[in-house]
């Protein structure tokens, strides 16, 4: 009786299996190596095994297909992560595979990898999407190698962590420059910015700018930077950050998403009809949020949250208002002004200067044909030129809740704020029940008899009547809590303790009149400075050439997207006339050149731990720019001297001016000519080869070399009296060979004299594998900087 039980058992195993094999609409969690899913077969998705999330292939348009996870219950597709966001794949043989090598792979309809997830190891098996909604990808040992919850796009789930590497971005358009992003500040307190690659513009606008981290209910002394919301729907972070779902408690599916409109909130699902409600919100007032109504345009409330163009201004896209407003015609250097009432345009200051008059203050503004407008204190007589006008708001109690403040805008010719004006709005609608943000298609109205304008100041007068009603009562609150001239002044410097924008005369005075030279290269000079607010800074003053200006300019792209402990951080900038400068972070030790190819006397003998430490940090900050960034950032001169050491000797890999983005929809751009330093420069530079991110791989290799050996390898081929790339393939050919033998001795060989012999063998042998593999002639065969990190993290010191 046993045996028929075990034999009729062992039949329904194989019955089961075999049902499993022939049905392939089966759902199933994991994928198994080898395996893959198909854009062509709509069945192929994981299922995770509560149901709540389904990942595969989804058509964001008859055609194209992104590769992503959203919620399988949802009434309305809620995706919370996407591998391919800007790069879709085609319908034809376009797959996900899980390859022999234990690496996902994307593969669009022509055989080109679109995305990976840059694993490659024999001990990966099975990708496998978890109750939480994490994708992952583990070992046979159950050990997670990647993870979809280490990279998100716009969606926190519950458990998942933001930390100092993770970015929450807003999803605007693959063409936009504009976006937001949500992660954690310098100062270690989660904050919500606005970035703009074409303006070099970044700013915060959430938790509140003016006022100092504590006013703000933050925190600023853990060095840990942590958050994460549990399955109740409670968010708590390192930097005292604590909100709650309004319908706080278990058995709810929850997202926290930074919408298009970049305000943050927290939804709910309703699983009874699949709707999304909000239980709680960043901001409840969206005007608040910058850069809504582009360059120009003012966010009032009308009573909704609403876009206007000024007098003097026309809308700049009839489908968009981020792209803001432009002038009817050219400002001149005398032109009029037109005060706006009860309004600011935040930042953008290239001149302060007190205490002025108005007309004073008008005055400056006119002999500065970059300014645009002017926001004027009359209580102490500040005065803040402004470059270009953004973020503009309007709101009719301002004056009541701050001090006064009037804003000019500059135009060519005298316009009366009541002449007929065509008055561009759009109501901005509210997100609420889980609507997703509605895409600003302005109105046109011409009104008959008066003008919207005039219809516009008699609403505000009315308003300002109910206001003053109002405030009588509450006269001695608003008394005891009126900003004096320090406190707005200091409101504007915690604003530009941000990115920003400095004034000539002010880094001139920071410089001590630029005499401190702490460092020479190609683009300009750079200048040791202390800023107002008492920060050492590096001030690279780039020269009026060409050259110098569109580095410059590359620079100022990429500004707000760097981000990472081994990247020199870059605090502002200053254009005026001829003058442009970057205002960077102080780096204390000086550059990496300096301290390994110095003589004896040098301040700083590195050993080998700290020069296998700056051979990691170095990598990381690579792999950082390759990989991670919004963009990928190819810097183009890898070398000693663009390394600088901070007091931990920890690197910090500077001077993007040679730098060049390729957008991610786009992997064929060639960069105009060639970058770089003779002896770290790729083969690719002297043909037609497109050039890659693998050319800061090769001058890593270059780099690693040298940390090895002590000595510059342009230095071995004045010795040899040889070509520089002769002597380096030579190298290349020779440790190749020994290596392949097991030769393990020429590796002691070349070491650094200096050290004594007091280093790791394991880890100079890699790091010369890693040089010979990185000085590959052909791109393909280099590694990218991922796997450089994860192979030099992999041995034990």
């Amino acid at each position: 009786m046993s045996s028929l039980f075990h034999l009729l058992f062992l039949s329904f195993c194989i019955s089961v299996k075999a049902i499993n094999y022939l049905d392939p609409t089966l759902k199933k969690n994991y994928l198994d190596l080898g395996a893959s899913l198909s854009v062509k077969d709509p069945s192929q998705v994981l299922k995770s095994t509560n149901g709540a999330f389904t990942c595969g292939f989804h058509n964001s348009s008859p055609t194209a297909f992104t590769f992503s996870i959203w919620f399988s219950k949802s009434a309305k597709y809620t995706s919370v992560w996407t591998a391919n966001l800007n790069r879709p794949v085609y319908r034809t043989r376009s797959m996900i595979k899980l390859s022999k090598h234990g690496n996902l792979v994307l593969k669009d309809s022509d055989g080109g990898v679109v995305w990976s997830s840059n694993v490659s190891t024999r001990d990966a098996y099975q990708a496998e999407l978890l109750d939480s909604g994490n994708l992952v990808l583990k070992s046979r040992g159950n050990k997670i190698l990647w993870q979809s919850f280490d990279y998100p796009t716009d969606t926190l789930l519950p458990t998942q962590p933001i930390t100092s590497n993770i970015n929450l971005i807003s999803y605007r358009s693959p063409l936009s420059s504009d976006y937001y992003t949500f992660n954690f500040d310098d100062n270690y307190v989660l904050s919500l910015r606005y970035e703009n690659l074409n303006l070099g513009l970044s700013t915060i606008y959430w938790p509140n700018p003016v006022n100092n981290v504590y006013e703000n209910g933050r925190v600023t002394s853990m060095s840990r930077r942590y958050g994460s919301f549990d399955a109740n729907g409670l968010f708590t972070s390192s930097d005292a950050l604590r909100f709650e779902a309004s319908d706080l408690g278990p058995g709810i599916w929850r997202r926290l998403t930074l919408d298009s409109d970049g305000n943050l909130r927290l939804y709910s699902l309703n699983k009874t009809d699949g709707s999304w409600s909000i239980s709680w919100v960043a901001l409840s007032q969206q005007c608040k949020i910058h850069g809504l109504c582009g360059t120009n345009g003012i966010c009032m409330y009308a009573p909704q949250p609403t876009c206007t163009c000024p007098p003097g201004f026309k809308m700049n896209d009839s489908s968009n208002w981020s792209k803001g407003c432009s002038r009817t015609s050219d400002k001149n250097t005398k032109g009029w002004f037109l005060y706006v009432p009860n309004s600011d345009y935040w930042g953008a200051d290239i001149n302060v200067t007190t205490p002025t008059s108005i007309e004073e203050c008008k005055d400056i503004c006119r002999n500065y044909s970059s300014c645009n407008g002017l926001e004027y204190h009359p209580g102490n007589g500040d005065c803040y030129v402004k470059d270009f006008l953004f973020n503009g708001m309007f709101h009719p109690g301002y004056k009541g809740i701050m001090s006064d403040i009037y804003i000019y805008l500059k135009l060519s010719q005298r316009t009366d704020a009541f002449s007929e004006q065509l008055f561009h709005t759009r109501v901005l609608k509210p997100i609420c029940e889980g609507t997703e943000p509605e895409v600003m298609i302005p109105l046109q109205r011409r009104t008959v008899g008066k003008t919207p304008w005039a219809y516009l100041y008699w609403f505000l007068l009315a308003l300002f009547v109910i206001e003053l009603f109002f405030i009588s009562f509450g006269c001695c609150f608003m008394f005891g809590k009126e900003s004096n001239p320090v406190e707005k002044e200091e409101g504007y410097k915690l604003v530009s303790n941000q990115f920003r924008r400095y004034t000539y005369k002010e880094l001139e005075k920071a410089s001590n009149k630029f005499k401190d030279v702490i460092g020479r290269g190609g683009s300009g000079v750079v200048y040791k400075g202390v800023l107002r607010d008492g920060r050492v800074a590096a001030l690279k003053k780039l020269d009026g050439v060409s050259q110098g200006e569109q580095e410059f300019q590359a620079e100022l792209s990429v500004i707000s997207q760097i981000y990472h402990m081994n990247l020199v951080r870059i605090w502002g900038f200053c254009s005026e006339k001829s003058h442009r400068i970057l205002v960077t972070e102080f780096v204390e030790n000086g550059s990496l050149d300096k301290a390994l190819f110095g003589t004896c006397t040098s301040s700083i003998l590195l050993g080998w731990k700290q020069r296998y430490k700056i051979a990691i940090g170095v990598a990381k900050g690579l792999a950082y720019l390759h990989h991670e960034c919004l963009e990928w950032v190819i810097h183009c001169d890898v070398k000693p001297e663009n390394i600088l050491l901070d007091r931990e000797i920890e690197p910090k890999i500077t001077d993007f001016g040679l730098s060049k983005l390729l957008h991610r929809s786009g992997g064929n751009s060639r960069l105009s000519r060639i970058r770089g330093t003779r002896g770290y420069i790729a083969p690719e530079w002297a043909t037609n080869l497109p050039i890659t991110a693998k050319v800061d791989v090769y001058s890593y290799g270059v780099m690693l070399l040298e940390l090895v050996t002590g000595v510059r390898v342009s230095d071995c081929a004045i010795e040899n009296g040889e070509g520089l790339y002769m002597v380096l393939s030579s190298l290349v050919m020779m440790l190749k060979g020994k290596l392949a033998d097991d030769d393990y001795s020429c590796i002691v060989e070349i070491v650094d004299t200096r050290l004594k012999g007091d280093f790791n063998l394991a880890e100079v042998t890699t790091c010369v594998k890693l040089a010979v593999s990185c000085l590959e002639e052909e791109q393909s065969k280099r590694p990218s900087m991922n796997s450089v990190v994860q192979t030099l993290h992999s041995i034990d010191a």
